[in-house]
């Protein structure tokens, strides 16, 4: 699997707070089966101020430690963009990133404020020739009254990435809802953790995967955490990755009651199907090569 949101680099901002909780988040995703991950730590003036040259160097010490502990992580490049006016030329400069460089970005509005003419923020990514990925959606606030929104977005060309944390029901009720109901609808690109420590909010993304799965079956669930994934790490087109499938209710709804309660549960060493040495070995080696 590949996880395209964490906060994993030490000290920069509410994720891992030294370098030995971004080994032992590290040591977990490894475990979980994850091969690759996206630093994305949050860029928002007057409370994290960090830039993108400042993440590209803490990226590639952090990568050369890992290596050296030989905890086999591929490490990406990114940021938890927040919204700000100058936003596309902020992309242009590099004081934000987009994801491995590619042409698609983090974007996260504020939780409990739908700030005007969000969409035309949106529409100006757009347009600037970058794929904005809306983060956590289903976690605004907002959200319940402005679900029209999601949707113009999505219609739009807007990615969506829902957190695992929210299908486990991790975030409480609100979050799973809005979640499952996007997966319903089909309006989920991608899966991530958002992961911070090991703890409070831990890489978790095999078990989002079984949730998604009981909920829009196994090869959707793949492209979530997989194949669109993918797709962003090798700056494809959007029209590279399979559409999100729209998921008959009442159908859905009968087989979740189907299946056991560990479909659910964590997963450690997920590998998805197949052979799993695939995703240690030449998936791994793949990803390495495409950053060379």
């Amino acid at each position: 699997m590949i996880d395209l949101h964490c906060h994993l680099l030490p000290g920069i901002d509410d994720g891992a707070t030294d370098l030995d909780v971004s080994f032992s988040m590290a040591r977990a995703f490894v475990d979980d089966g994850v091969v690759a991950v996206a630093c994305t730590p949050h860029i928002l003036p007057g409370i994290y101020p960090n830039t993108g040259p400042d993440i590209r160097s803490r990226v590639a010490a952090l990568q050369q430690q890992l290596d050296d502990a030989g905890i086999a992580l591929q490490l990406l490049t990114g940021a938890d963009n927040h919204v700000v006016p100058t936003f596309v030329p902020d992309i242009q400069r590099g004081h934000l990133l987009t994801l491995g460089d590619s042409r698609y970005v983090l974007v996260e509005p504020p939780h409990h404020v739908l700030v005007p003419k969000l969409d035309e923020l949106f529409f100006g990514i757009l347009v600037a020739g970058y794929v904005p990925i809306l983060t956590h959606p289903e976690r605004l606030s907002w959200i319940k009254g402005n679900f029209h929104l999601i949707r113009r977005l999505f219609d739009a060309g807007v990615w969506m990435q829902i957190t695992a944390g929210s299908l486990t029901g991790a975030f409480g009720g609100s979050p799973r809802y809005w979640a499952e109901k996007m997966l319903d609808e089909g309006l989920v690109h991608l899966l991530a953790t958002d992961a911070h420590d090991v703890k409070r909010r831990p890489p978790n993304l095999a078990e989002g995967y079984e949730a998604a799965a009981a909920r829009v079956g196994r090869d959707e669930a793949l492209h979530l955490v997989y194949t669109r994934p993918l797709v962003v790490v090798r700056n494809e087109a959007p029209t590279a990755a399979p559409p999100p499938p729209k998921v008959q209710i009442e159908k859905q709804d009968a087989y979740r009651s189907k299946q056991p309660s560990s479909a659910r549960q964590s997963h450690r060493g997920f590998t998805g199907p197949g052979d799993g040495s695939a995703v240690s070995g030449g998936i791994l080696g793949g990803l390495r090569r495409l950053f060379e």
